[in-house]
């Protein structure tokens, strides 16, 4: 899992991770990627009462101010929570829609407990289409990656132990990270999900995010050996990093 401190640079805000759960020792901090990684603007009008299926897609919600709040539900007049943009790691702020009543938005949120779900106002993001997903498989251990309905790519991949596993259920892409050395555990790339261990609630002083990265142990991949992170070979997520963007939603079956 990937832990997050903020540090002030000499222009901007910029976020470094110390490390993650996943792999082996340490390496250093890793800076966010300076590459954009986003879907394409949606140009449609969003009607219905539910998100596009995956058949043609997933909506992605991006942040257009300083922050968004978050209500209950979307006849609430006063937010439950306000998530600030760009996010601690330097992220934009983004989330996954799940459905639109006339001008809110119910989006899955990168909060704990897993699975969390809120309304946001319509006007507060733009809306993104991406037409890809991920689906994992612990027990097969891989990694597959649709677009639409056609698969694309499949990748073997390592998975959390019998005490810290990776946990179920539906997620989405929330950051890209670049560590400073590719020679690291994390490899060249770190992929912030937006779900949190179920057994660690915390690690070197982050809040237990699980994430999709690279690894300096190639050897290690097809097995439970991390924290609770999904490793794959630092030439498979190089591929991924090339054409997924953030808001791409993340599904981990056992």
């Amino acid at each position: 899992m990937i832990a997050g401190r903020r540090v002030l640079g000499a222009l901007a805000l910029a976020a470094l991770v110390a490390a993650t759960a996943c792999g082996g020792d340490s390496s250093g901090d890793a800076a966010v990627t300076t590459r954009p990684s986003r879907p394409e603007p949606f140009d449609g009008a969003v009607t219905t009462t539910t998100a596009a299926p995956a058949a043609t897609g997933s909506l992605v919600a991006q942040a257009l101010g300083a922050g968004v709040q978050v209500f209950a539900t979307a006849a609430e007049d006063q937010p439950t929570a306000e998530l600030d943009s760009p996010t601690e790691n330097g992220a934009p702020l983004v989330f996954l829609v799940e459905q639109r009543l006339g001008d809110w938005l119910q989006v899955l949120l990168p909060v704990r407990p897993n699975g969390s779900t809120g309304w946001i106002r319509a006007a507060d993001v733009s809306l993104l289409s991406d037409p890809y997903r991920i689906e994992v498989a612990l027990a097969a251990h891989t990694l597959t990656i649709f677009q639409d309905t056609a698969q694309i790519a499949q990748y073997p991949i390592a998975v959390g132990t019998a005490d810290t596993p990776t946990p179920g259920g539906r997620y989405y892409i929330k950051e890209l990270i670049q560590p400073p050395t590719p020679n690291g555990p994390y490899g060249v790339y770190v992929y912030g999900l937006s779900g949190f261990s179920n057994v660690l609630e915390s690690f070197n002083g982050g809040d237990g995010v699980i994430g999709i990265h690279g690894t300096n142990d190639p050897s290690a991949i097809g097995t439970d050996v991390s924290h609770g992170c999904i490793r794959l070979t630092n030439e498979a997520i190089t591929e991924m990093v090339g054409y997924l963007p953030l808001g791409t939603p993340v599904t981990i079956n056992p």
